[in-house]
């Protein structure tokens, strides 16, 4: 089994990228090969709404969101991560589900895809009442149109100071057991370490 991690912050190793890893480790420790995404090194223009995909399914906007779309195809488990700016997902990781439209064609082109889980992981600097609604709606979209079940999720209010999830075991011990909660129990550890 194959679990992708999509980092959507554009600060590395803040309190988001910490999360990621956990979740990650998680799935490593259920059996998974696990592969980590930083949306921030990829060059992603946002959709141009000119509906070439509408054809075949294919984007024709060429940039690294190219070698984004197989990663999204054949991964089981999914597990995206984004800090919370202004209610919503970062502008990097919006753009990447906004170019998935294609893939919502896809999805309605061929064989319906095996059962495939993924998760939200969410950290936000306020404790506004709603602060995760907006966000968590448009993951559950995105998941929907690629043909992911959305499984669960962590979302963690009151933290933003660079690093200061670190500070918190129980919310790294909840993202240790949410990516692991993507992996079926039988699935054999793999011996080397995860790619980065």
């Amino acid at each position: 089994m194959k679990v992708l991690g999509i980092m959507g912050s554009p600060r590395r190793r803040g309190n988001t990228d910490f999360l990621l890893d956990e979740a990650l480790k998680g799935a490593r420790s259920g059996g998974a090969e696990v592969e980590k995404l930083a949306v921030e090194e990829l060059e992603i223009a946002p959709c141009r709404e000119i509906y070439a995909c509408l054809k075949d399914g294919h984007c024709s906007i060429e940039d690294d969101m190219q070698q984004v779309y197989p990663k999204l195809l054949e991964v089981e488990g999914l597990i995206l991560a984004s800090p919370i700016f202004f209610y919503g997902l970062t502008s990097q990781v919006k753009a990447l589900i906004d170019r998935c439209q294609a893939l919502w064609v896809m999805k309605h082109r061929r064989a319906a895809p095996a059962k495939r889980k993924g998760a939200f992981i969410a950290v936000g600097a306020t404790r506004g009442e709603r602060l995760f609604d907006g966000a968590v709606l448009t993951v559950k979209y995105f998941f929907d149109a690629i043909g992911v079940e959305y499984s669960g999720d962590l979302l963690i209010g009151g933290v933003d100071k660079k690093g200061h999830i670190r500070k918190q075991p129980a919310a790294l011990a909840q993202a240790f057991a949410l990516g692991k909660s993507l992996v079926p129990g039988d699935t054999p550890i793999p011996d080397e370490d995860p790619p980065r």
